[in-house]
């Protein structure tokens, strides 16, 4: 293993940021795997130190393969990490929608021009992150539909379920956009939660990846065949939204099945305790996402549901 500083920023008030990547093996640039981007992505890092652990103990026994380098990055953004915050703490941007970034930019631009200058020409590239809103997840592969997406490479995770997004414009700023584009296979990894540790779900994560590197002859690893996964288009899932505002109380998780007028959470009065409004699924289904956040806004998408589809 290698440790390495793979870009410094000059501080003018606190000591330098630095990029660290660890690196196993030599040879060709097999795969890249990136973790936390945004500062609360604290399952990310998690995920990415116990890979790196994993592949050290692989590398001491001879289980790289030969001309092989995987690059393992697990924090982007630690100056947010150190004081709690979610976005670059000087301006409040998100460096996750700055790709793929410009030298003479600004602080974050230049942070993203930097990172894919070191990233690209990857065969593989594997991104842990987090979703826009507070939530825990069924964990999946997520592809962006840019033509150049290969969702049979992201069956071989052995994670249940596979997501096809369109692009939208502020997705081409992505990482995983950016990536795809530049001629790596890209895919975006979402694992139940985002802000905790969750040990089981991370576990799954760690696993998944090195069932994918062995499956693409980059490491020797014997691993269980893990999940048929289930390719599913974004456009397809059934989001549930709210109907008025207040405090959010969730009734069911990630992966639990839901019929029609299920319910699916609570929306209580803040003052007066009283449950003002039941959040009720109008399908039958599986659960694929629910919104944790302790207040709700009126309109706003609180579950996300796989519909079952009946012949």
């Amino acid at each position: 293993m290698r440790r390495e500083v793979l870009y410094t920023l000059e501080g003018i008030y606190r000591e330098d940021f630095k990029i660290t990547g660890f690196t196993f093996g030599q040879g060709d640039r097999a795969a890249c795997v990136v973790g936390s981007m945004r500062g609360n992505e604290y399952q990310q890092t998690y995920i990415c130190s116990q890979l790196i652990k994993e592949l050290k103990k692989l590398e001491e026994h001879g289980q790289i393969a030969n001309g092989k380098e995987i690059l393992i990055i697990p924090c982007i953004n630690q100056y947010a990490t150190n004081i709690d915050k979610r976005f670059w703490p000087l301006d409040d941007s998100d460096i996750n929608r700055k790709f793929p970034g410009f030298i003479n930019g600004d602080t974050t631009q230049q942070i993203a021009a930097n990172l894919m200058e070191v990233i690209k020409g990857f065969s593989y590239g594997i991104q842990l992150t987090s979703f826009y809103m507070p939530g825990n997840f069924v964990p999946h592969i997520r592809m962006m539909e840019t033509g150049f997406q290969n969702p049979s490479l992201a069956n071989l995770f052995g994670l249940p379920f596979v997501v096809i997004r369109k692009p939208k414009p502020m997705d081409t700023a992505t990482l995983n956009y950016n990536w795809q584009m530049s001629g790596t296979s890209a895919f975006s990894l979402y694992t139940t939660c985002t802000d905790y540790i969750d040990d089981v779900s991370a576990r799954q994560a760690v696993a998944s990846i090195l069932r994918f590197l062995t499956r693409m002859g980059i490491i020797k690893y014997n691993n269980h065949s893990g999940y048929i996964a289930e390719v599913i288009n974004e456009d397809d899932l059934t989001s549930i939204k709210s109907e008025v505002s207040g405090l959010y109380r969730r009734v069911i998780n990630p992966g639990d099945p839901v019929y029609r007028g299920s319910v699916i959470g609570e929306i209580i009065d803040p003052y007066e305790g009283e449950v003002i409004n039941q959040v009720t699924s109008p399908t039958e289904g599986l659960v694929f996402f629910t919104y944790t956040g302790p207040t709700v806004m009126e309109d706003a998408v609180v579950c996300k549901v796989i519909r079952r589809l009946h012949e």
